[in-house]
């Protein structure tokens, strides 16, 4: 009983805030700047996936708003720091995957916001990956 309460508490420590993250990415050097925006938007996938479940349409279109803004953002971060591209890229092919199931679950009229931002999202990798497989003159290898 001990161990099952010690479990609890440490998981819930070790859960991140949305709040939490956006006051560390005040203080983060540009290298960690990409992993603190994609978790934030990690973070806000999750909450839209259970406002929509939970039948709160606008929150969860907020929600999805904040994903692709914190999806540019850590593009952008990763391509100026030239750090995390890959891990950026694959977290927002997941995240693009992930509201695409979301979007299969919504009512058509609450569709069209969700397929928006996985557009936003393709482009947002295809960036990430033009970033990563050009060489130093902008040319692709």
């Amino acid at each position: 009983m001990l161990l099952l309460a010690f479990a609890s508490l440490r998981s819930t420590a070790l859960e991140e805030t949305v709040d939490a993250l956006k006051s560390r990415l005040e203080s983060a050097s540009p290298e960690d700047r990409p992993q603190l925006l994609i978790r934030i938007a990690q973070l806000r996938l999750r909450d839209a996936d259970r406002l929509y479940n939970e039948g709160h349409v606008a929150d969860a279109r907020a929600a999805v708003d904040d994903i692709v803004a914190y999806s540019e953002k850590a593009r952008g971060a990763a391509i100026e720091s030239k750090k995390h591209l890959k891990n950026v890229e694959i977290a927002v092919r997941k995240m693009s995957a992930k509201l695409g199931d979301i979007k299969r679950t919504l009512a058509f009229e609450d569709q069209p916001p969700v397929e928006q931002a996985i557009r936003h999202l393709e482009q947002i990798r295809t960036d990430l990956l033009n970033a990563m497989f050009s060489d130093k003159k902008g040319k692709k290898k």
